[in-house]
């Protein structure tokens, strides 16, 4: 008789219940894609901000302390630098698969021309190879500059007799792509005329053989650049960030196996001889604060659908309510209790509302998927955990918006509505 009662009721107002699956479609839709995309897009959003550059920097413990001290880094500052030979350990650490690029700095001087002296910058413009655990590995300094506004071509990996010339200085010398320089005596063909924006618009940018050649620094480096994925910092990785020591056991063993960019650096410096390795804090806490942003706007947008879904649930339910209250009032006046005609609405809410619920939830699959392709140009990872989180926004969404409905009913009176008042 109850499942009677439910089955005819449905048909009987299909309008209402395909008004309240249809609002119940739209709101776990968007609740679904939004967390889905809330869930997977930590490494989309550090990603795309990777195209700003280097995240760390290493340095090695002399030059770091004098840079801290006195802000001075580069060529003269003093004559201890970091082993070439050490910079492809960077991928054997604990979070090696989040270090996405890296590539080791050269500082340095010339003669230009036989005239006035400017400042050389030697790196690894592309470096590819196999490390030791089989991993090919493709990497270098243009993938860590890639806002820069290129003139000619960049240099390549064996690109020993060529350069890069600041626009700056290109534009002081009357320097085109193309054309031959000489440094120390030696001629190199200008490949390509950057512009970066900064400091770096007076540099020559070199392979960084050729400048060990020149500084005769065969085998050294000044500076390795790195970009890593990273979590954004909480209290635990701040602490950690003034003295792992300070941790107990297990505060180190959450923050070691947790990619904070503290725990990062601490692992690159067991790896790299006399290095000490520094997050870029402009760049790092941006990160973190775009991330965690983007995931608070998510949530508000979660919950603002999830109340709006509530309050016209509660509109269509109350509407319905008050249409069949002559039949409620009729089964009250028959001896039914309460508890028993709430069931009986509850019942029919909850069984329109699943069936919107998984309709919204693969329709809510799709739009995660066009907001990875149009943001994030892939894919957006489905998380298992949504189910259960939209499950019980349904139920609770659906449980408030009946609220008014059960109000009206408990003080419905059937000798009123019977007699049409």
């Amino acid at each position: 008789m109850f499942w009677r009662m439910i089955t005819k009721t449905l048909i009987r107002q299909k309008g209402k219940m395909l008004m309240i699956a249809f609002t119940v479609i739209l709101g776990v839709s968007l609740s679904t894609a939004m967390m889905n995309v809330m869930l997977g897009v930590g490494d989309k959003v550090n990603r795309e901000l990777k195209v700003y550059g280097a995240n760390i920097t290493v340095r090695h413990k002399d030059a770091a302390l004098m840079n801290d001290l006195y802000g001075l880094s580069g060529q003269g500052v003093n004559d201890k630098f970091l082993h070439e030979e050490d910079v492809l350990k960077l991928k054997s650490i604990f979070w090696g698969f989040n270090i996405l690029d890296f590539a080791p700095m050269l500082d340095g001087h010339a003669s230009l021309n036989d005239g006035e002296d400017v400042q050389l910058v030697g790196t690894w413009p592309e470096k590819n190879t196999t490390l030791p655990t089989g991993e090919e590995l493709h990497t270098g300094f243009n993938a860590l500059r890639t806002w820069w506004e290129i003139s000619g071509e960049w240099l390549g990996e064996n690109d020993d007799e060529a350069v890069m010339v600041g626009h700056m200085l290109a534009s002081d010398k009357g320097i085109k792509a193309g054309d031959t320089i000489t440094l120390n005596g030696k001629a190199f063909k200008v490949k390509g005329i950057f512009n970066d924006g900064g400091n770096d618009d007076s540099k020559i940018l070199m392979t960084l053989p050729a400048v060990q050649d020149i500084m005769n620094l065969q085998g050294k480096v000044s500076a390795i650049e790195v970009s890593a994925l990273t979590t954004p910092d909480n209290d635990l990785a701040r602490k950690a960030a003034q003295n792992p020591s300070s941790l107990s056991p297990d505060e180190y063993e959450t923050w070691y196996c947790t990619a904070y960019v503290s725990a990062i650096c601490h692992q690159i410096q067991e790896v790299i001889r006399d290095g000490v390795a520094k997050p870029v804090r402009q760049v790092a806490e941006s990160e973190g604060t775009i991330l965690n942003k983007t995931t608070l706007l998510m949530i508000l947008i979660t919950i603002l659908s999830s109340i709006g879904s509530a309050l016209a649930i509660s509109n269509l339910i109350t509407a319905s309510v008050i249409e069949r209250s002559q039949e409620l009032g009729l089964l009250k006046a028959l001896g039914a209790y309460n508890w028993q005609i709430v069931l009986l609405v509850l019942v029919e809410v909850m069984m329109t509302g699943l069936l919107g619920g998984v309709f919204g939830y693969f329709l809510g699959i799709g739009f995660a998927q066009i907001i990875g392709q149009t943001v994030f140009g892939s894919y957006i990872e489905i998380a298992r955990m949504v189910i259960l989180i939209v499950a019980v926004i349904l139920f609770f969404v659906t449980l408030f918006g009946s609220i008014p409905a059960i109000r009206y009913l408990m003080a419905l009176k059937p000798t009123e509505v019977l007699h049409g008042k």
